[in-house]
């Protein structure tokens, strides 16, 4: 189990190599789960909901059934976004996942070089993804998804194509999740102008656990670990951190925390409640309804919603 374990990840972190730029497609970022939103997006060792075909790919080989999840966020003004996920086992060969997320940044004007208005014209872009799960050990797991992305304006438009890895090593004994991810490997195929950008890459270390004489989990995250920063202790800058009350068997509360969204979003010396959340969810028959807030500080918040049931 080590020696497989160990090659695994050195295998997925040789994979990653040097991997810094500037990004595009960044609403790829974005969290789309209100269950992960309200968890400040500390998700990926998460294994009981479809949206983790978003965040890491091999916690779907633990789900139970054919879940399905849609999602839609209130972002600011008038941007929206919407998800779906889906996700299968097909006997013998794994299990399989398919999931689409598209962001509408909404209608803007059009106008000539003097200024003249001339219409309108609106900006959008969208991911479709489909991953597969399989076993590589007793309860270490591995997950792939492969995605095209498409974005738009007015008449121009761009494309890429990128593949997320993800490994899911479980625990059960101590009911402990520990997972490592890398998202948006990949490259344009198409670009606005000659210059090509590269994806928003995150690479994602992951740890929660279930605490056993409470109806608590707890999670924490560590993204963006190969991003270029001033010095060591800097990588982990970016973490996320959430907690999740089972309270009942219908209702569950949520709670999240993202150092790196409080850090960007302060202004001058104030920075309110940015980088906290704060969620929901309630269980009624087959179906789950999660509510999950995100505060963005003195400019506003994100509101998602989603609906997840099994087919």
């Amino acid at each position: 189990m080590k020696r497989t374990a160990i090659l695994a990840v050195t295998i997925f972190l040789i994979s990653l190599g040097n991997i810094f730029s500037q990004n595009t497609y960044e609403f790829l970022r974005v969290d789309n789960s209100a269950r992960a939103g309200a968890l400040g997006g500390s998700f990926i060792t998460y294994f009981d909901d479809a949206d983790i075909i978003f965040y890491n790919p091999a916690g779907m080989m633990l789900l139970d059934n054919s879940p399905i999840s849609f999602s839609f966020t209130k972002h600011l003004l008038d941007i929206n976004l919407a998800s779906l996920a889906y996700s299968t086992e097909i006997e013998g060969l794994g299990r399989f996942g398919t999931a689409i997320q598209y962001i509408n940044y909404g209608s803007f004007d059009r106008a000539d070089e003097f200024g003249t208005r001339n219409g309108e014209f609106s900006a959008g872009e969208f991911a479709v993804l489909l991953g597969y799960a399989g076993t590589l050990d007793e309860n270490f797991y591995y997950g792939a998804n492969v995605k095209l992305i498409y974005s738009s304006i007015a008449d121009e438009s761009s494309s890429a194509a990128a593949v997320d890895l993800g490994l899911h090593y479980a625990i059960p004994s101590q009911q402990v999740n520990i997972a490592l991810v890398a998202l948006n490997l990949g490259t344009q195929l198409s670009s606005y102008i000659e210059t090509r950008e590269d994806l928003p890459i995150d690479v994602a270390l992951g740890i929660s656990k279930r605490l056993e004489n409470l109806p608590v989990r707890l999670s924490l995250n560590f993204h963006e670990l190969t991003e270029k920063r001033d010095n060591f202790g800097q990588r982990f800058k970016a973490f996320s951190a959430g907690v999740e009350f089972y309270l009942s068997k219908v209702f569950s509360l949520r709670f999240g925390y993202d150092n790196e969204k409080r850090s960007e979003l302060k202004i001058g010396t104030t920075a309110g409640i940015a980088g906290f959340s704060a969620g929901v969810g309630i269980n009624i028959s087959t179906y789950r309804f999660d509510y999950g807030y995100s505060s963005l500080g003195l400019i506003g918040g994100l509101h998602r919603i989603s609906v997840v049931t099994t087919l």
